[in-house]
């Protein structure tokens, strides 16, 4: 049996006269003719030619060679040499080929239903590459993403250990929660009648590991929530998860200031820069959401003074009600953007809940088309709290606090990609803080957290946490590059007493965070340090190196958007006798009608 000596991306001019084993795929087939067959052979280093040539291999091997076809899989023995004539400044072993002398045939493939090539990737439909994603897996370019994604994890081991973190593992099967996303279910065997949930995140455990006194913990781990997948999310994704004693927000944010932008650099040779800080209402205020992208120079302005001057009647109505009036300077847009594009930017502000998208153009002066006569009587107010210049259009966000900022904010983001506003290749984050501890849900009728029910309140609210939990704001805080949230944390809340308030906030009965959460409360009652932590999406860290917006191109075996696993094809009918087992009995699930 051949042994390979090297890879396919190894060899070089120095190699010369040596001679090589080399492992791989058939990538190319050329026939020559003339006594002359050429391969690509493939691996995950590389590509390297490899020559049968009459002169040179044996009559045997020639014939051999001669019968292979692409992704066989195959060990082929030769002398190094040359090529002639002018080298392939596309591979890094451009300059030799592999005189074949010995092959073995490992295994000759079947039909190929796709071809591993990145060029031809684009015409092959997702869900066929994920039927045969074994396949798929050995194109080049995927063979780049699974070792970026190994170097951030490996960067990330060695970042922690040399600080003293330990990384522990916690447990899959837990006990279901009441908050968060739908939980995925497990029926227990021992216990007739009970289930177990798969965990959304490890944020009790971890806690409950700064309880026991680890003090620093680090763990790259899987999550899985029962919501549906998207472009950016699958119900099952990984996590860089950490924890620590004995901090404040200021050592968590500079701690993970210096992990990002090393990470960034050391794996992607991308530079990001300081990490500034931001508000979440500035951001709101500034950009119209809480991940914004600081790339380009847009930005929001709240006029709801000067437009409630007005008699517009959509102006009006926000204000009288309490709502709010953004504005947005888009400078040259009077030219740029047509009616038939400022009515597309409309639909995206319709889809976040605004009534429309009221707009003005300014030139020579005065303002003109759209709402030019309803903005009249506070033209030079505008103007001047706008900073409006010749040929600039303005765009308006009406509705309540948060539909004026996300609606316009959305539509920042369309204007910034039409006008193609965001240069290519830069990269600029943002730590997010002070949100609100929590959010008013009116289809529940209660409140909900902002962040999730185990962040604290800034130590300056924790007296208004009761009396006016609209207004507390939380230690809760968000890394946001080039407008996606990348990671997310907050400091803990380690005072027993508080957390049974946040749970009775969030319209849990006593009795329920007893039952639910009563292990915790428990923790926390027996001397529990102040502790805080962050997590990062590691899915999302990949995607945004690479620069794609899909996220199964990064997860080696994906979901497709219904969370199917058409490779494995899971889900999968379960053995009746092992239902039988759990106490499992089958039904059709109730039909939704439309008045429900």
């Amino acid at each position: 049996m051949l042994k390979r000596t090297c890879t396919c991306g190894d060899l070089r001019k120095q190699n010369t006269g040596e001679t090589g084993i080399l492992s791989g795929w058939v990538n190319t087939y050329r026939d020559q003719g003339k006594g002359l067959v050429f391969i690509d052979l493939r691996d995950r280093y590389g590509l390297t030619q490899v020559v049968f040539d009459a002169e040179d291999t044996p009559e045997n091997i020639m014939e051999l060679g001669a019968s292979l076809r692409r992704e066989d899989v195959v060990t082929v023995k030769g002398e190094i040499r040359l090529r002639d004539g002018k080298p392939n400044e596309k591979l890094a072993t451009g300059e030799i080929e592999l005189v074949a002398k010995e092959i073995e045939i490992i295994n000759r493939t079947a039909k190929l239903p796709i071809l591993p090539d990145d060029h031809d990737a684009d015409k092959i439909g997702e869900e066929h590459r994920l039927r045969y994603r074994y396949i798929d897996l050995r194109r080049p370019k995927m063979q780049k993403i699974l070792q970026i994604r190994h170097k951030i994890t490996q960067f990330t081991r060695n970042f922690f250990a040399d600080r003293e973190f330990l990384e522990i593992e916690t447990p899959l099967l837990i006990t279901p929660t009441p908050e968060g996303a739908r939980d995925f279910i497990v029926p227990s065997r021992h216990q007739t009648g009970q289930w177990y949930a798969l965990p959304q995140s490890p944020q009790i455990f971890k806690q409950i590991l700064m309880v026991a006194g680890c003090d620093k913990y680090l763990q790259i781990c899987k999550c899985l929530r029962d919501e549906d997948p998207r472009a950016d999310r699958q119900a099952e994704f990984t996590q860089i998860d950490l924890e620590m004693s004995f901090v404040d927000q200021d050592d968590i944010l500079e701690l993970m200031s210096t992990f990002a932008k090393n990470l960034y650099k050391e794996v992607g040779g991308i530079d990001l820069g300081d990490l500034p800080q931001i508000s979440w209402k500035d951001a709101m205020n500034q950009y119209g959401s809480d991940r914004p992208d600081i790339r380009f120079d847009l930005q929001l302005k709240d006029i709801t003074d000067i437009a409630s001057k007005t008699d517009f009647k959509v102006f009006k109505e926000a204000c009288d009600t309490g709502g709010n009036v953004k504005a947005m300077r888009v400078p040259g847009g009077a030219e740029k953007l047509s009616r038939k594009k400022t009515d597309a930017f409309a639909e995206v502000a319709k889809t976040y809940g605004a009534g429309g998208l009221p707009v003005v153009k300014y030139q020579g002066g005065e303002f003109l088309t759209g709402v030019a006569k309803f903005v009249e009587p506070i033209k030079d107010e505008l103007v001047e709290a706008l900073g409006l210049e010749d040929g600039d259009i303005v765009m308006f966000g009406v509705g309540s606090y948060r539909v004026s900022c996300i609606a316009l904010g959305e539509v920042r983001l369309a204007v910034a990609k039409e006008l193609a506003l965001i240069p290519e290749g830069l990269f600029r984050g943002l730590w997010v803080v002070d949100f609100p501890m929590f959010d008013w849900n009116e289809d529940a009728g209660r409140w909900v957290s902002e962040h999730h029910p185990f962040t604290a309140p800034l130590e300056t609210h924790i007296d208004i946490l009761e009396t006016d939990p609209g207004n507390c704001l939380s230690s809760g805080y968000d890394l946001v590059i080039n407008g996606a949230e990348v990671g997310g944390g907050s400091i803990r809340i380690h005072n027993p007493e508080v957390q049974a308030k946040v749970f009775g906030l969030l319209g849990l009965s006593a009795e329920e965070t007893e039952d639910k959460f009563g292990f915790l409360l428990n923790a926390l009652r027996f001397g529990a340090p102040p502790h805080g932590g962050v997590a990062f999406g590691l899915d999302r860290l990949v995607m945004m190196m690479i620069g794609t917006d899909n996220i199964r191109d990064v997860i080696a075996f994906p979901k497709t958007q219904t969370g199917a696993d058409l490779m494995c094809e899971a889900p999968g009918a379960a053995d009746p006798a092992q239902l039988h087992e759990l106490g499992i009995i089958m039904r059709e699930p109730a039909q939704t009608t439309n008045s429900e």
